[in-house]
């Protein structure tokens, strides 16, 4: 079962202590596990946790990579905060 987070909550995840959380699109990934596994380095990881990461997500990546390690890392999906 997914969790629903707002962007305020996934922000709140920027340390390896809360967990390293990122948003891709309107999913929500904890990528704390990851960090050590990532061909770009823990840095980057690192720099982006707590935030959207699409662009730079979708500026290296391409849709394989979701499919391979997107259910073993998704943790939920953000919903945006209202728009006035």
């Amino acid at each position: 079962m997914s969790k629903t987070f707002t962007p305020a909550d996934v922000a709140t995840h920027n340390t390896a202590d809360s967990g390293l959380y990122i948003i891709i699109d309107t999913n929500v990934y904890d990528v704390t596990s990851f960090v050590d596994e990532h061909p770009g380095g823990a840095k980057i990881l690192k720099r982006v946790a707590g935030k959207d990461a699409s662009k730079q997500f979708w500026k290296y990546h391409n849709e394989s990579v979701l499919k391979k390690y997107g259910s073993r890392l998704q943790v939920g999906t953000v919903k945006d905060a209202a728009k006035l």
